[in-house]
């Protein structure tokens, strides 16, 4: 390559020599040739310099006047000029290439940033779809599920409808039948009473008095007859007095019915319940009675309402034999209805029901409800 370049240099000297001794009306061919010549072996710009600058200092310097040497700077500059035509060319047209790629390369680069921010998108878009796939095919099952709950439960409420109409059809049959077997053959001793008190008092008045204590007597087992329905469809003693006196006088009732004994532990202050309330809480504490009179076979019964943080909670705790809870929540029969009905009771006012039974420890029904908004505080024990 150095000996390239040494021709070319030779070369370049001998030909702005003969361009200079043509005088101005030269030809510049032999420039442009040269130029091109140059730039087929990969020179630059500074590289004719270097040869220029050479052959000026060769050629122009010695010999000649200041006037003659300036014309002949001049030649050789349009000489120089011409022969760095087609490298400048080339540089311009490189140049603009090069400005064209960089162009390309923006226009390319943008687009990769599009189609990244694109794919980015399509990427969230497929999981936001993916997404609402699975939360649509979760809400499927979902609602599946509970249509299936909601069949289910209709089924089970006409199953309870059914019970619930057998047992208002016996509670009526056995308050029809105890009218009819104690009250209307009581009433009708007394008619009979009356009739035969008519008669003797017309003829004689002995044994009068005997028979007008009989009647009274009939009178009074009407008069109690009557007064146990009433408490039993709604004791007047809760709404005069209040929830602990009505517990007590039926606790009362049931030992003297049933020989179980009883006990009742509770804070005065419960009465500040409303009524909705206390009544359910006697309800629960009645039904619960009924239900160990009925099943538990129990020798003792302890009933008490203890003040918790948030809650009002009445245990109601027998020595009975004990039963499987949740197969009797889940079997048909009256037991399983009065187990429900408690439940329920206490649901239409925000409270809880729980019931536990094991061997040898009998069973105990808690019932809790929320308490109103007047704190109770203080206590009370009754037995």
């Amino acid at each position: 390559m150095g000996r390239k370049l040494n021709g070319l240099s030779q070369r370049y000297v001998a030909t702005l020599r003969k361009h200079l001794k043509q005088g101005p009306r030269a030809s510049l061919q032999s420039a442009h040739a040269l130029g091109r010549r140059s730039m087929a072996l990969g020179l630059e710009t500074l590289d004719l310099a270097r040869f220029h600058e050479q052959a000026l200092i060769t050629l122009v310097l010695p010999g000649y006047s200041p006037g003659t040497r300036e014309r002949m700077i001049r030649r050789a500059g349009t000489f120089f000029a011409e022969a760095i035509t087609p490298i400048e060319k080339t540089h311009r047209s490189a140049q603009e290439t090069n400005g064209q790629l960089v162009q390309l390369n923006q226009s390319l680069y943008q687009r990769s940033v599009d189609l990244t921010a694109s794919n980015r998108q399509l990427q969230q878009e497929i999981l936001q779809r993916k997404s609402v796939e699975e939360s649509l095919r979760k809400s499927e099952q979902h609602y599946s599920r509970l249509l299936e709950q909601s069949r289910h439960m209709q089924e089970q409420l006409r199953l309870l409808s059914r019970q619930l109409l057998s047992a208002q059809e016996e509670e009526r049959k056995m308050i029809s039948r105890e009218l009819h077997d104690q009250i209307a053959q009581t009433l009708t001793g007394i008619n009979i009473q009356l009739a035969s008190l008519k008669t003797e008092s017309t003829l004689n008045t002995k044994g009068l008095q005997k028979k007008i204590s009989s009647t009274q007597r009939l009178v009074e087992k009407s008069v109690d007859i009557v007064h146990r329905f009433a408490r039993e469809l709604r004791p007047t003693v809760l709404d005069d007095l209040g929830l602990i006196p009505a517990l007590h006088s039926f606790m009362k009732s049931f030992n003297k019915r049933t020989g179980v004994r009883t006990s009742l532990t509770a804070f005065a202050t419960v009465e500040r319940l409303d009524t909705a309330k206390r009544t359910v809480l006697f309800r629960v504490a009645q039904e619960a009675l009924n239900n160990v009179a009925r099943h538990a076979q129990a020798g003792r019964v302890e009933v008490s309402i203890q003040k918790l943080p948030d809650w009002i909670c009445m245990k109601i705790k027998d020595d009975g034999k004990s039963f499987n809870v949740e197969r009797t929540l889940h079997a048909n029969g009256g037991k399983r209805l009065g187990l429900l009905g408690m439940r329920e009771r206490l649901e239409m006012v925000g409270g809880k029901f729980v019931v536990e039974s094991s061997p040898g420890k009998g069973t105990t029904v808690f019932a809790q409800i929320p308490p109103d908004n007047a704190r109770a505080r203080g206590g009370r024990k009754t037995r």
